[in-house]
């Protein structure tokens, strides 16, 4: 049985460790069966991607910090055999990032990118994941994490499905 959880992090300014919000979405046999999202307190007030996201620091300020959020995090990601993510490389910096300033432990896990699965599994370009989404039909409120993250998801699973021919 295939265990994953695909994330997704938003950003309140340029440093990886200014999480202000994380979707978590576990995948068990290619079953979606937890979705948690949580706005995070990030270690600066000053937001640089309002604009993007619509998270304010009004939004987070009474929030916990990443580092009040691991043990609920960690749970979620204990048994799973990887984590996707599109763009992997920026949710696993900002992952390990939150991480270092808390001085927690980086988790282990293998990154799957989502961004090229769709591009080795299906020659999708531009592979932005409105794009991909879109080409899967999968419904996305972008920049809303745990709609990311549950596009992330749908987008492993999908790869995943016997493929049909027309």
């Amino acid at each position: 049985m295939t265990t994953f959880v695909a994330l997704d992090f938003e950003t309140a300014d340029n440093g990886r460790d200014s999480a202000c919000s994380i979707g978590l979405v576990r995948v068990k046999n290619y079953q979606i069966v937890q979705r948690v999202h949580y706005l995070i307190r990030p270690p600066r007030s000053a937001f640089r991607f309002t604009h993007i996201h619509g998270i304010r620091w009004q939004d987070v300020a009474d929030q916990p910090t990443f580092g009040e959020l691991w043990t609920d995090i960690h749970l979620l990601l204990a048994d799973a055999e990887f984590v996707a993510a599109h763009n992997a490389s920026f949710d696993r910096g900002v992952l390990y990032a939150c991480c270092d300033a808390h001085g927690i432990s980086r988790p282990s896990h293998p990154f799957v990118c989502t961004v090229q699965l769709a591009r080795s599994t299906w020659r999708i370009h531009p592979t932005k994941l409105p794009n991909v989404c879109e080409h899967l039909g999968i419904e996305l409120n972008h920049h809303q994490a745990l709609s990311d993250a549950e596009a992330c998801a749908q987008i492993v699973i999908a790869a995943h499905q016997p493929q049909r021919t027309l």
